[in-house]
Protein backbone atom coordinates (compact mmCIF):
# COMPACT_ATOMS: atom_id res chain seq x y z
CA UNK A 1 0.00 0.00 0.00
CA UNK A 2 1.16 3.26 -0.71
CA UNK A 3 1.31 6.57 0.91
CA UNK A 4 -0.91 9.43 -0.19
CA UNK A 5 0.64 12.31 -0.18
CA UNK A 6 -0.54 15.26 2.51
CA UNK A 7 -2.02 18.13 1.24
CA UNK A 8 1.31 20.17 2.08
CA UNK A 9 3.45 17.93 -0.04
CA UNK A 10 0.40 18.48 -3.15
CA UNK A 11 0.72 21.94 -2.64
CA UNK A 12 5.00 22.38 -2.64
CA UNK A 13 5.22 19.96 -5.52
CA UNK A 14 2.80 22.31 -7.59
CA UNK A 15 4.44 25.16 -6.04
CA UNK A 16 7.83 23.84 -7.84
CA UNK A 17 6.39 22.41 -10.95
CA UNK A 18 5.18 26.25 -11.79
CA UNK A 19 8.20 27.52 -10.48
CA UNK A 20 9.78 25.56 -13.31
CA UNK A 21 7.07 26.36 -16.11
CA UNK A 22 8.10 30.53 -15.08
CA UNK A 23 11.78 29.80 -15.25
CA UNK A 24 13.37 26.36 -15.78
CA UNK A 25 16.67 28.12 -13.74
CA UNK A 26 14.49 27.66 -10.52
CA UNK A 27 14.25 24.41 -10.60
CA UNK A 28 18.08 23.82 -9.15
CA UNK A 29 17.87 27.56 -7.57
CA UNK A 30 19.80 27.33 -4.14
CA UNK A 31 19.57 29.94 -1.83
CA UNK A 32 23.26 29.60 -0.53
CA UNK A 33 24.40 30.50 -3.78
CA UNK A 34 22.34 33.80 -3.34
CA UNK A 35 23.97 34.20 0.27
CA UNK A 36 27.51 34.32 -1.14
CA UNK A 37 26.19 36.73 -3.81
CA UNK A 38 25.44 38.97 -0.54
CA UNK A 39 28.60 40.81 0.50
CA UNK A 40 29.17 41.13 4.14
CA UNK A 41 29.19 44.58 5.38
CA UNK A 42 32.57 46.34 6.77
CA UNK A 43 32.53 46.30 11.08
CA UNK A 44 33.07 50.07 10.98
CA UNK A 45 29.74 50.52 8.56
CA UNK A 46 27.62 48.05 10.97
CA UNK A 47 29.02 49.63 13.97
CA UNK A 48 27.88 53.00 11.97
CA UNK A 49 24.27 51.88 10.95
CA UNK A 50 23.14 49.29 13.55
CA UNK A 51 26.00 50.43 16.48
CA UNK A 52 26.72 52.88 18.35
CA UNK A 53 26.34 55.44 15.84
CA UNK A 54 22.61 55.33 16.65
CA UNK A 55 23.61 56.02 20.42
CA UNK A 56 27.26 56.98 21.55
CA UNK A 57 26.21 55.20 25.08
CA UNK A 58 23.82 52.40 23.49
CA UNK A 59 24.99 48.71 22.07
CA UNK A 60 27.91 48.40 19.50
CA UNK A 61 27.03 46.16 16.18
CA UNK A 62 28.31 43.24 17.64
CA UNK A 63 25.89 42.95 20.86
CA UNK A 64 23.05 44.23 18.79
CA UNK A 65 24.01 41.30 16.11
CA UNK A 66 23.88 38.93 18.79
CA UNK A 67 20.91 40.22 20.38
CA UNK A 68 19.33 39.47 16.65
CA UNK A 69 20.68 35.95 16.42
CA UNK A 70 18.85 35.10 19.70
CA UNK A 71 15.59 36.37 18.65
CA UNK A 72 16.08 34.48 15.68
CA UNK A 73 16.74 31.20 17.38
CA UNK A 74 13.87 31.99 19.27
CA UNK A 75 11.63 32.21 16.76
CA UNK A 76 12.94 28.55 15.86
CA UNK A 77 15.89 29.50 13.41
CA UNK A 78 12.83 29.37 10.16
CA UNK A 79 14.72 31.61 8.05
CA UNK A 80 17.70 30.21 6.77
CA UNK A 81 19.54 32.74 4.64
CA UNK A 82 18.83 35.53 7.56
CA UNK A 83 20.49 33.14 10.52
CA UNK A 84 23.17 32.44 8.41
CA UNK A 85 23.05 36.55 7.22
CA UNK A 86 23.67 37.34 11.04
CA UNK A 87 25.77 35.08 12.08
CA UNK A 88 28.33 36.10 9.66
CA UNK A 89 27.86 40.12 10.11
CA UNK A 90 28.29 38.97 13.75
CA UNK A 91 31.24 37.58 13.24
CA UNK A 92 32.64 40.73 10.92
CA UNK A 93 31.45 42.79 13.99
CA UNK A 94 33.73 41.02 16.18
CA UNK A 95 31.68 38.41 17.89
CA UNK A 96 33.91 34.90 18.20
CA UNK A 97 32.55 31.43 17.26
CA UNK A 98 31.99 30.73 21.10
CA UNK A 99 29.92 33.98 21.67
CA UNK A 100 27.70 33.04 18.97
CA UNK A 101 27.35 29.79 20.07
CA UNK A 102 26.48 30.55 24.00
CA UNK A 103 23.57 33.24 22.24
CA UNK A 104 22.12 30.20 20.74
CA UNK A 105 22.64 28.14 23.71
CA UNK A 106 21.37 30.48 26.37
CA UNK A 107 18.16 30.80 23.91
CA UNK A 108 17.48 26.93 24.48
CA UNK A 109 16.12 27.43 28.08
CA UNK A 110 13.43 29.69 26.38
CA UNK A 111 12.84 28.01 22.91
CA UNK A 112 13.68 24.74 23.18
CA UNK A 113 16.28 22.24 22.39
CA UNK A 114 15.04 21.79 18.51
CA UNK A 115 15.27 25.83 17.94
CA UNK A 116 18.98 25.32 19.64
CA UNK A 117 19.79 22.40 17.57
CA UNK A 118 18.37 24.16 14.42
CA UNK A 119 20.28 27.26 14.94
CA UNK A 120 23.57 25.51 15.99
CA UNK A 121 23.39 23.83 12.26
CA UNK A 122 23.04 26.70 10.28
CA UNK A 123 25.91 28.97 12.66
CA UNK A 124 28.18 25.73 12.23
CA UNK A 125 27.57 25.59 8.47
CA UNK A 126 28.73 29.40 8.31
CA UNK A 127 31.49 29.22 10.37
CA UNK A 128 32.71 25.84 8.73
CA UNK A 129 32.18 28.45 5.27
CA UNK A 130 34.69 30.65 7.03
CA UNK A 131 37.00 28.47 7.76
CA UNK A 132 37.43 27.25 4.16
CA UNK A 133 37.37 30.50 3.18
CA UNK A 134 40.20 31.30 5.14
CA UNK A 135 42.30 28.44 3.83
CA UNK A 136 42.08 29.26 -0.04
Amino acid sequence: MSASKSPFELMMEQAQEMAKAFNPALSSFDPKGYEKMWPTMPKDTMEMWFGKGLSKQGLDAKTRLLLTIAGLTMQGAQADTQFRLTVRHAIEAGATSDEVAETIAQMSMFAGIPAMTRAMELAREVMEDDKKDDET
